[in-house]
Order: structure tokens, then C-alpha cells, then sequence
């Protein structure tokens, strides 16, 4: 039975962008799980709270970071040190009815000033952290409490500044935001490329050869009228190679093509040898450059013998004398020497 070829690159440019479309999704789909669960984007935007409001039920509301409005802060005598260097100083302030323990960058208390007067913190809420406890403990011992009344005078709650403003947090939102957008571009993008194929990069590279709309249509045609060679995801027709793999979607005029060759890959697991593909390159005029991999030899013998029969310009096989020769042809010195020759002609 003969296989129906009507619209059939544009039906695979849709195919391929909507298996591409996919993991974009998943992966977007990802990060907003991962913020729901672990809010980053509260980093950015924290949760704004008075001197009234609870840290407890602000966490439970799954609350990670919180902007805070305080009146005094009491420097407690105690500094956080990492490698060596104080990260941050130990504070303590009442927040609703419950005193607090705050973590404040350098920066923000001036170096450990013992009070601080009506100020803003953004910070993360850390709960039962190990450092607090440590803190607790010496706390303790120097007011000559027990630990358990100290506890419970204390929240288990710590608002540390350096978590949420410190250069990890920052990397953290900057890193999501950027895979937040770049998925949802991608998405986007994708979209397009589904319902207008002809914007499509495959098509649009197209327009160095003319209108990229009326190559397609006359792609499809001849495709349509059975192409002259095919295999599996490789096609030629009277004027043009068209490639529809799983790994694009390529047309190619025939009379524009300068280069062609094949590269073998073994494929092997340890010490035993499984298979060997074939990739097909193709090079053509204005630095278009086709690969076609994962292919059967046979295939690719048949294209790179049609395609030389059809052009006999076409420079086959690899070699650095080919490799020469389109790099002088696709450095276009045309134009220089048609300039030399009438600067020559003037002189």
C-alpha cells in the first residue's frame, strides 16, 4: 500500500515540536510542585509580618520566608561562625506574645551593637535547628536556667537573615527564575511552532534560499507526488533532500548542497562491540548544516550516490582537501574578487 506523503513535513515539524513540548511541561510542571512544597520564589517575595503575628502559624501555612517589622532587638552575646568568619550574630526579640531568636547578617547589626530600634528583617524560619539548641544551651548556662525552662520560654522557631538574603538564597531564586521562564519560553515557543509550522526554525532557516512558505509548498508537493529515493526518514525529490527523524525536521535544496559525507559510530557496553550507525552530513550553501544520525549504511550509500548523480558539483566523502574547499566557498569571496577586478579595471 502506498504511504500517504500529503502535508507530511509539516505534519512531522508538529510531531517533533510536540515530543519536544513535553518535557518542557513535566519539568514546569516540576518547579511549581517544588515551590509549593519548598516556596523559593518567597525568597523574592516574602510574607510581610507585624510584631503581633505568630512565627508558628506563619510556618505551618508553609510560610519559609518572612519579612519582619521590629521594635528592639537584644544583642545576646553569641556569633555564628562558618570556616572562621562570623556569618551572623545571635539576637533575641519578642514577636506576638513569644520570644524569638534572630540570626542577623553582620551588615544589618553593625557588627553585634547590643540593641537595635524598629527595624526590617527578611529571613528564613528555621525550625529546631541544631544551632539554636547549642545557643539554648550556653544561654542557659549563663542565666543558671535548666534547659527545659529555657525552652519554654524560647520559640523553636529561628528567623535567620543570612538564609534568605546570604549568596545561596540569592544563586536559588536566580537559578529557579531563570529554569521558570526558560521552560515556560520553551513552552511557548513550541506552541507556536505546533500550530504555524511554517515559523518553524527548519522553515525559516529556509529563507536564505528564498520564501521559506513557497519552498515548503513545493516540498510538499513533490512529496506528495512520491519522492524519487526514500528510506526510512530520509526523502529526495526532484529538487530537494528532506530529512523527518526524531531528531528534526530538515529541507535541503539539491542545487544548493556543496558537500556531503558519512561518519560510522561504534556502539558498545564495556568490552562488547553491539552495532554500528551511520551519520549522514550534508553542508550547503549559506552555512546550512545538516546531520542526519543513526542510520543504516545502505540508506546513506543510496542518498550520497542519487544526490551526486543529481548535482555534480557535490563534494564527496571527507577528506582536508573537501574540507578546504568549502571553506573558501562558504567565506563567499565572490564579492571581493568582482570589487579587485574593478578596482583593477580603474587603475
Amino acid at each position: 500500500m502506498t504511504e500517504d506523503f500529503s502535508h507530511y513535513i509539516t505534519k512531522n515539524i508538529q510531531s517533533f515540536y510536540k515530543r519536544r513540548i513535553i518535557p518542557s511541561i513535566l519539568f514546569l510542571s516540576f518547579l511549581i510542585i517544588i515551590n509549593i512544597i519548598y516556596p523559593i520564589t518567597s525568597i523574592a517575595l516574602p510574607t510581610h509580618l507585624n510584631s503581633s503575628d505568630n512565627i508558628k502559624t506563619a510556618y505551618e501555612q508553609h510560610e519559609r520566608f518572612v519579612a519582619v517589622n521590629l521594635k528592639k532587638a537584644y544583642f545576646t552575646g553569641y556569633r555564628k561562625y562558618w570556616l572562621g568568619k562570623t556569618t551572623g550574630y545571635y539576637y533575641y526579640s519578642m514577636l506576638g506574645d513569644e520570644c524569638v531568636i534572630l540570626i542577623l547578617s553582620p551588615d544589618t547589626c553593625q557588627q553585634g551593637i547590643s540593641t537595635l530600634s524598629n527595624i526590617t528583617v527578611r529571613a528564613q524560619i528555621l525550625a529546631h535547628s541544631r544551632s539554636q539548641t547549642k545557643l539554648l544551651s550556653f544561654l542557659a548556662h549563663d542565666l543558671s536556667w535548666s534547659k527545659t525552662g529555657i525552652n519554654q520560654m524560647i520559640s523553636p522557631y529561628v528567623l535567620s537573615e543570612p538564609d534568605a538574603t546570604g549568596l545561596f538564597a540569592i544563586l536559588l531564586i536566580i537559578a529557579y527564575i531563570f529554569f521558570f521562564l526558560y521552560s515556560l519560553c520553551n513552552i511557548i515557543l513550541y506552541a507556536i511552532y505546533i500550530k504555524f509550522p511554517i515559523l518553524s526554525k527548519p522553515i525559516q532557516s529556509l529563507r536564505t534560499y528564498g520564501k521559506p512558505q513557497k519552498i515548503l509548498e513545493q516540498a510538499e508537493e513533490e512529496l506528495a507526488t512520491l519522492p524519487q529515493l526514500a528510506t526510512e526518514d530520509m526523502f529526495i525529490t526532484k529538487h530537494y533532500f528532506i530529512e523527518t527523524s526524531n531528531y528534526g525536521v530538515a529541507i535541503v535544496p539539491i542545487n544548493s548542497i556543496i558537500w556531503i559525507y558519512k561518519y560510522s559510530t561504534l556502539h558498545k557496553f564495556l568490552w562488547h562491540h553491539f552495532s554500528i550507525s551511520y551519520t549522514l552530513y550534508i553542508i550547503a550553501k549559506k552555512r546550512l548544516y545538516i546531520r542526519c544520525p543513526k542510520n543504516i549504511k545502505s540508506d546513506i550509500d543510496g542518498i550520497i550516490d542519487y544526490l551526486a548523480e543529481a548535482n555534480h558539483d557535490i563534494l564527496i566523502g571527507f577528506d582536508e582537501e573537501n574540507r578546504k574547499k568549502v571553506a573558501l566557498i562558504q567565506c563567499d569571496f565572490a564579492f571581493i574578487e568582482k570589487f579587485l577586478s574593478f578596482l583593477s579595471k580603474k587603475l
